[in-house]
Protein backbone atom coordinates (compact mmCIF):
# COMPACT_ATOMS: atom_id res chain seq x y z
CA UNK A 1 0.00 0.00 0.00
CA UNK A 2 1.78 3.13 -0.95
CA UNK A 3 2.19 6.02 1.49
CA UNK A 4 0.97 9.28 1.83
CA UNK A 5 3.15 12.46 2.07
CA UNK A 6 1.43 15.32 3.93
CA UNK A 7 3.50 19.14 4.16
CA UNK A 8 6.77 19.93 2.36
CA UNK A 9 9.17 18.47 4.37
CA UNK A 10 8.22 14.75 4.66
CA UNK A 11 10.49 12.11 3.54
CA UNK A 12 10.11 8.85 1.31
CA UNK A 13 9.52 5.64 2.49
CA UNK A 14 12.34 3.35 1.35
CA UNK A 15 11.64 2.42 -2.53
CA UNK A 16 11.59 -1.32 -1.93
CA UNK A 17 8.04 -0.25 -0.50
CA UNK A 18 6.66 0.25 -3.66
CA UNK A 19 3.62 -1.69 -5.00
CA UNK A 20 4.21 -4.05 -8.05
CA UNK A 21 3.24 -0.93 -10.44
CA UNK A 22 6.21 0.56 -9.26
CA UNK A 23 3.74 3.05 -7.11
CA UNK A 24 5.41 4.56 -3.55
CA UNK A 25 4.10 6.92 -2.43
CA UNK A 26 0.75 9.62 -2.89
CA UNK A 27 0.51 13.33 -2.31
CA UNK A 28 2.96 16.10 -1.06
CA UNK A 29 3.99 18.94 -3.33
CA UNK A 30 6.68 19.35 -6.23
CA UNK A 31 8.67 21.50 -4.49
CA UNK A 32 12.61 22.06 -5.42
CA UNK A 33 14.32 19.82 -2.22
CA UNK A 34 11.18 17.22 -2.58
CA UNK A 35 11.97 17.08 -6.28
CA UNK A 36 15.86 16.63 -6.07
CA UNK A 37 15.44 14.37 -3.30
CA UNK A 38 13.34 12.13 -4.73
CA UNK A 39 15.75 12.00 -8.17
CA UNK A 40 18.53 11.39 -5.61
CA UNK A 41 16.50 7.87 -4.62
CA UNK A 42 15.20 7.14 -7.92
CA UNK A 43 11.77 8.05 -7.75
CA UNK A 44 9.91 10.39 -10.02
CA UNK A 45 6.07 11.74 -10.07
CA UNK A 46 3.75 10.86 -12.60
CA UNK A 47 -0.11 11.37 -12.16
CA UNK A 48 -3.16 12.74 -14.27
CA UNK A 49 -4.40 16.57 -14.02
CA UNK A 50 -6.74 16.66 -11.22
CA UNK A 51 -5.49 13.79 -8.93
CA UNK A 52 -2.37 14.09 -5.81
CA UNK A 53 0.98 13.69 -7.10
CA UNK A 54 2.13 10.10 -7.35
CA UNK A 55 5.36 8.64 -6.28
CA UNK A 56 6.92 5.91 -8.45
CA UNK A 57 10.52 3.41 -8.50
CA UNK A 58 9.70 0.72 -10.42
CA UNK A 59 11.27 -2.47 -10.46
CA UNK A 60 12.52 -3.65 -12.92
CA UNK A 61 14.30 0.01 -14.03
CA UNK A 62 14.48 0.76 -18.34
CA UNK A 63 17.55 2.48 -18.32
CA UNK A 64 20.16 3.39 -21.51
CA UNK A 65 24.19 3.13 -21.07
CA UNK A 66 25.51 5.83 -23.74
CA UNK A 67 27.88 3.05 -24.59
CA UNK A 68 25.00 0.94 -25.97
CA UNK A 69 23.26 3.53 -28.01
CA UNK A 70 21.82 2.20 -31.60
CA UNK A 71 22.44 4.70 -34.17
CA UNK A 72 20.20 3.28 -37.09
CA UNK A 73 21.66 3.65 -40.36
CA UNK A 74 18.92 5.75 -41.35
CA UNK A 75 19.90 8.46 -38.28
CA UNK A 76 23.22 8.17 -39.44
CA UNK A 77 22.15 9.61 -42.70
CA UNK A 78 20.48 12.08 -40.71
CA UNK A 79 22.81 13.35 -39.21
CA UNK A 80 25.69 13.62 -41.97
CA UNK A 81 22.96 15.56 -43.96
CA UNK A 82 22.17 18.01 -42.10
CA UNK A 83 18.33 17.58 -42.00
CA UNK A 84 18.05 18.99 -38.66
CA UNK A 85 20.10 21.79 -36.08
CA UNK A 86 20.66 20.66 -32.99
CA UNK A 87 20.29 22.89 -29.83
CA UNK A 88 20.27 22.62 -26.13
CA UNK A 89 18.69 24.58 -23.41
CA UNK A 90 17.14 26.86 -26.47
CA UNK A 91 13.69 26.75 -26.12
CA UNK A 92 13.43 24.46 -22.63
CA UNK A 93 9.61 25.83 -21.78
CA UNK A 94 8.32 25.17 -25.91
CA UNK A 95 9.66 21.67 -25.35
CA UNK A 96 7.48 21.08 -22.10
CA UNK A 97 5.11 22.29 -23.77
CA UNK A 98 5.02 20.29 -26.54
CA UNK A 99 5.62 17.27 -24.82
CA UNK A 100 2.41 18.33 -23.07
CA UNK A 101 0.35 18.21 -26.07
CA UNK A 102 1.47 15.13 -28.00
CA UNK A 103 -0.99 12.93 -28.10
CA UNK A 104 0.44 9.20 -27.32
CA UNK A 105 -0.77 5.76 -28.26
CA UNK A 106 -3.21 4.20 -25.60
CA UNK A 107 -3.27 7.75 -23.62
CA UNK A 108 -6.42 9.27 -23.33
CA UNK A 109 -4.65 12.43 -21.83
CA UNK A 110 -0.95 13.71 -20.75
CA UNK A 111 0.63 13.66 -17.19
CA UNK A 112 2.09 17.28 -17.47
CA UNK A 113 0.02 19.33 -15.63
CA UNK A 114 0.59 22.62 -14.96
CA UNK A 115 1.65 22.06 -11.81
CA UNK A 116 4.44 19.69 -13.69
CA UNK A 117 5.50 22.15 -15.80
CA UNK A 118 6.11 24.79 -13.21
CA UNK A 119 7.85 22.35 -11.13
CA UNK A 120 10.06 21.45 -14.58
CA UNK A 121 11.00 25.14 -15.10
CA UNK A 122 11.79 25.85 -11.55
CA UNK A 123 14.18 22.93 -11.83
CA UNK A 124 15.45 24.10 -15.56
CA UNK A 125 15.94 27.93 -13.80
CA UNK A 126 18.07 26.25 -11.01
CA UNK A 127 20.20 24.71 -13.77
CA UNK A 128 19.15 20.62 -13.36
CA UNK A 129 16.66 20.17 -16.18
CA UNK A 130 17.29 20.11 -19.71
CA UNK A 131 16.09 20.24 -23.12
CA UNK A 132 17.76 18.81 -26.43
CA UNK A 133 16.14 20.39 -29.06
CA UNK A 134 15.73 19.60 -32.78
CA UNK A 135 15.17 22.46 -35.28
CA UNK A 136 14.44 22.70 -38.98
CA UNK A 137 14.02 25.76 -41.05
CA UNK A 138 14.00 27.55 -38.05
CA UNK A 139 11.06 25.91 -36.22
CA UNK A 140 11.49 23.58 -33.02
CA UNK A 141 10.05 20.09 -34.60
CA UNK A 142 11.71 17.80 -31.97
CA UNK A 143 13.02 17.55 -28.68
CA UNK A 144 12.57 15.75 -24.79
CA UNK A 145 14.18 17.35 -21.48
CA UNK A 146 14.80 15.71 -18.34
CA UNK A 147 16.81 16.12 -15.12
CA UNK A 148 20.90 15.78 -14.84
CA UNK A 149 22.36 14.93 -11.60
CA UNK A 150 25.77 13.83 -11.86
CA UNK A 151 26.45 11.76 -13.89
CA UNK A 152 22.74 10.45 -14.79
CA UNK A 153 20.34 11.73 -16.64
CA UNK A 154 16.61 11.35 -15.84
CA UNK A 155 14.92 11.50 -18.96
CA UNK A 156 11.22 12.56 -18.41
CA UNK A 157 9.65 13.01 -22.41
CA UNK A 158 9.79 13.30 -25.60
CA UNK A 159 8.03 14.85 -28.86
CA UNK A 160 8.44 14.70 -32.62
CA UNK A 161 6.39 17.08 -35.48
CA UNK A 162 8.74 15.41 -38.20
CA UNK A 163 9.97 12.09 -38.45
CA UNK A 164 12.91 10.88 -36.44
CA UNK A 165 13.42 14.43 -34.84
CA UNK A 166 13.13 13.65 -31.46
CA UNK A 167 15.69 10.21 -31.74
CA UNK A 168 17.68 12.78 -33.83
CA UNK A 169 17.78 15.28 -30.54
CA UNK A 170 18.46 12.54 -27.76
CA UNK A 171 21.52 11.24 -30.08
CA UNK A 172 23.17 14.31 -30.18
CA UNK A 173 22.38 15.25 -26.86
CA UNK A 174 24.41 12.41 -25.68
CA UNK A 175 27.24 12.50 -28.35
CA UNK A 176 27.35 16.66 -27.29
CA UNK A 177 27.06 15.07 -22.82
CA UNK A 178 30.30 12.42 -23.66
CA UNK A 179 31.96 11.64 -20.40
CA UNK A 180 29.26 13.96 -18.60
CA UNK A 181 26.50 11.24 -18.86
CA UNK A 182 27.17 7.17 -17.78
CA UNK A 183 23.67 6.60 -17.69
CA UNK A 184 20.44 8.00 -18.78
CA UNK A 185 17.20 7.09 -16.86
CA UNK A 186 13.88 6.06 -19.09
CA UNK A 187 11.95 4.90 -16.29
CA UNK A 188 9.13 2.61 -18.06
CA UNK A 189 9.35 1.08 -21.20
CA UNK A 190 8.74 1.95 -24.85
CA UNK A 191 9.59 0.29 -28.08
CA UNK A 192 10.65 3.77 -29.40
CA UNK A 193 13.62 4.02 -26.57
CA UNK A 194 14.53 0.00 -26.80
CA UNK A 195 15.74 0.73 -30.26
CA UNK A 196 17.86 3.38 -29.28
CA UNK A 197 19.43 0.48 -26.30
CA UNK A 198 17.57 0.86 -23.60
CA UNK A 199 17.34 -1.87 -21.47
CA UNK A 200 15.82 -3.38 -18.30
CA UNK A 201 17.72 -4.03 -14.72
CA UNK A 202 16.57 -4.48 -11.23
CA UNK A 203 15.82 -1.11 -8.90
CA UNK A 204 18.78 -2.69 -6.78
CA UNK A 205 21.19 -2.47 -9.74
CA UNK A 206 19.50 1.22 -10.25
CA UNK A 207 20.18 2.48 -7.08
CA UNK A 208 23.75 1.29 -6.99
CA UNK A 209 24.32 3.18 -9.86
CA UNK A 210 22.39 6.38 -7.93
CA UNK A 211 24.96 6.33 -5.43
CA UNK A 212 28.00 6.15 -7.84
CA UNK A 213 27.05 8.45 -10.32
CA UNK A 214 25.31 11.03 -8.69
Amino acid sequence: MPFFLTGEHSDFPPVEFANEDGLLAIGGELSFDRLVNAYQKGIFPWNNAGEPVCWYCPDPRFILFPSSLKVSHSMKAIIKNKKFDFKIDQAFSDVVKNCRITKRQHQDGTWITDEIENAYTMLFNKGLAHSAEAWLDGKLVGGLYGVQLGKIFFGESMFAFESNASKFAFTQYLRAMKNKIELVDCQIYTSHLESLGAEYITRKKFTGFLEKLI
